[in-house]
């Protein structure tokens, strides 16, 4: 079995819990933060959203190296616009380590900001650790943000509390 294909189960199960969680937001995204350090709710929807399409970016290049100065977060005003940015990233990205040999896997990949490397790391260690594992991250702190505004959160491993009646029985 190569390393895509380990991936691919994973993959597919963290993008349908990110887009239950997604598909749950107001249709209207604002910049609600729940404290002044957290990043505003659209902003942190969008960074979600475009995630996925990382595992694109580290399997087609080598090096990615970001000007903070010239980047623009991705904040969409809508649901409905985070979820097709979301859903055409998601395909990107499954493709992309789909498509990945373990040779392309152990390629090294070097991620920059205004050329100092932040990290390089074996593509496949990319692509679980600052794609997946990047993802149930902010996912998680989306949760915290859904609970606080009192919108009920889907379970992603199995029921969450607003799926469970008193004492653990389903609703």
């Amino acid at each position: 079995m190569t390393i895509s294909e380990m991936y691919l189960p994973e993959w597919d199960k963290e993008m349908e819990s990110t887009r239950k969680l997604l598909a749950v937001l107001p249709e209207k995204l604002t910049e609600y933060k729940p404290h002044a350090k957290s990043m505003p709710l659209d902003r942190l929807a969008g960074h979600v959203a475009q995630l996925p399409g990382w595992a694109k970016t580290a399997m087609d290049t080598e090096v990615l190296d970001m000007d903070p100065k010239t980047f623009v977060p991705f904040a969409p005003k809508t649901r409905t616009e985070l979820l097709a940015v979301f859903e055409k990233n998601a395909k990107e990205g499954r493709a992309a380590i789909a498509g990945g040999s373990d040779e392309a896997m152990a390629k090294t990949w070097t991620f920059k900001m205004n050329g100092q490397t932040i990290f390089a790391y074996p593509r496949s260690f990319v692509i679980r650790a600052s794609v997946i594992n990047h993802i149930i991250h902010h996912r998680a702190q989306l949760g915290v943000y859904l609970r606080l505004l009192e919108i009920a959160i889907p379970g992603m491993y199995g029921p969450s509390a607003d799926e469970m009646g008193t004492f653990g029985a389903a609703k």
